[in-house]
């Protein structure tokens, strides 16, 4: 029997009773270069040490760590879900899931297509290119930057909507700086708006609190 669609198992509530489980959604590994401070296998390893039913790493236009991350996924038995981040010149952000393979080959040709002509360690991505690329059999989520203008947001909703249905969630990334509570209630009042339904991710940049001052050097680099 195949497995069922990643959308009917980890994103779906009733899928098993009890105590519900946890898969982190959202990882950047240091594969993404000056933000990511752990290795694709550390965080592997450290989702297992949690319990987690499933890790996705999602580095930024890149599957660089998908070859590390799946060896010890296998070995220790955790599903890895493989997945990309985007950031579009329009401003829009949101994390692209692959189902199965048919996905996973649309996501790698998107990630070319945006590679293509530029800089080593460049992408460039828009809307009418993943329109053109649109990558079928995977899942979208939207992490909706609340300081973009009401009429922004708008916008990508309905564009993120149209192109992926009932494929489209709204990431929720809860990061403990102080607005967490109005960041949730404006999240929640957009998801109604637009019929898009919540799903808590981490947006993961380390496996430990200890390679924080990893993490803060390079984003010192990357900023400066």
């Amino acid at each position: 029997m195949p497995p069922k669609p990643l959308h009917e198992t980890v994103l779906n509530p009733e899928c098993s009773p009890g105590l519900p489980d946890y898969a982190e959604l959202h990882c950047l590994s240091n594969f993404t270069f000056l933000r990511g401070a752990s290795f694709p296998e550390e965080l592997i390893e450290r989702a297992d040490e949690l319990g987690y039913r499933a890790i996705a790493i999602t580095d930024e236009c890149s599957l660089s760590g998908v070859v590390r991350a799946h060896a010890v996924a296998k070995e220790r038995g955790i599903e890895l879900i493989i997945g990309s981040e985007f950031h579009l010149e329009e401003g829009c952000h949101f994390v692209l899931l692959a189902c199965n393979r048919r996905g996973y080959g649309h996501l790698s040709h998107l990630i070319s297509c945006a590679r293509k002509d530029t800089a080593k360690g460049n992408y460039h991505m828009d809307y009418a290119m993943v329109e053109q690329h649109l990558p079928s059999d995977c899942i979208a989520l939207w992490l909706p930057d609340l300081n973009h203008a009401p009429e922004h947001l708008a916008h990508q909703a309905v564009w993120l909507h149209r192109l992926f249905s009932k494929r489209l969630w709204i990431g929720v990334e809860l990061l403990l700086r102080g607005d967490d509570l109005r960041k949730l209630r404006f999240l929640k009042r957009l998801g109604e708006q637009y019929t898009i339904p919540l799903c808590a991710t981490g947006g993961v940049y380390m496996h430990v609190p200890s390679r924080r001052i990893v993490q803060d050097t390079v984003t010192a680099i990357r900023l400066r």
